[in-house]
């Protein structure tokens, strides 16, 4: 009984959130730039905003996010001024970066699909 009352302190809401948005964040940045480069700013935006408000991800966790993914060349960034706005780092997905893409998405799909099976209501 005691091993199961560590793993439900472990899987309280907040500490389970947070463990699945960090194992989802890479999988989110690469899908919403595979097609066309954005900045960090609109990148958060949309997450929160697809998400429903589910995911958010603050400043002091998400802009070094995008800097690790840029360090390990999944990700480019370039600095863009526009007429009468502030300079803007957009980020594109790399060669390297659609590979990882694609492998995300098969490990994720596989794992959702495995948790549907044990959790679905027609297995209750």
């Amino acid at each position: 009984m005691a091993a199961l009352y560590v793993v439900m302190t472990y899987m309280e809401k907040p500490v389970f959130d947070r463990e699945l948005k960090k194992g989802s964040a890479e999988l989110l940045i690469l899908s919403l730039i595979e097609h066309r480069p954005r900045h960090g700013y609109e990148i958060s935006k949309l997450i929160e905003e697809r998400s429903e408000g589910v995911l958010k991800f603050n400043v002091a966790s998400f802009y070094p996010l995008l800097y690790r993914l840029e360090k390990r060349g999944f990700i480019e960034g370039k600095w863009v001024e526009k007429a009468g706005q502030r300079r803007r780092r957009y980020y594109r997905v790399t060669a390297q970066g659609k590979n990882v893409l694609k492998e995300q998405r098969s490990t994720w799909r596989e794992f959702v699909n495995a948790i549907n099976r044990i959790t679905g209501a027609e297995h209750a």
